[in-house]
């Protein structure tokens, strides 16, 4: 954890600046963010399935995408960064990515990454526990 601080000054008594260092995960997150805002613009303004049930497939996919970018955001800051950080993408390309495929296609076999999508989700959350 040392290592995401960078301390200011070079005399014993310096204070530690609080502000990460800049982490491939903040990149990820940073463009992962903006595909959820992109692909949450589409499914508001141009999506329109003839079976209204895809519809909502979409928007579970973006609620979970979304949300799961600011855990990724998050995980500079945790114990345990690079797992978390690997499993939240993981599970944004697995379960969302798989239901946002679903959805725009209009066929349910393109789900089959979801369950393990969640799995990644589970466990990303997990981590911040240990």
């Amino acid at each position: 954890m040392a290592d995401y601080f960078v301390l200011e000054g070079g005399d014993a008594g310096a204070r530690r600046d609080s502000r990460p260092k800049w982490s491939f995960w903040s990149l990820c997150a940073a463009l992962s963010g903006m595909c959820a805002i992109a692909l949450g613009a589409y499914g508001a303004h141009l999506y329109s399935p003839d079976d209204a049930d895809f519809l909502r497939v979409f928007h579970t996919a973006n609620y979970y995408h979304l949300f799961h970018t600011l855990l990724l955001a998050f995980s500079p800051f945790t114990r345990r960064p690079n797992f978390i950080g690997v499993l939240c993408v993981f599970g944004i390309l697995l379960f969302s990515g798989s239901c946002y495929v679903s959805a725009i296609m209009e066929d349910k076999k393109y789900g089959w990454g979801a369950p393990f999508g969640g799995f990644c989700f589970i466990g990303a959350w997990t981590l911040l526990a240990f």
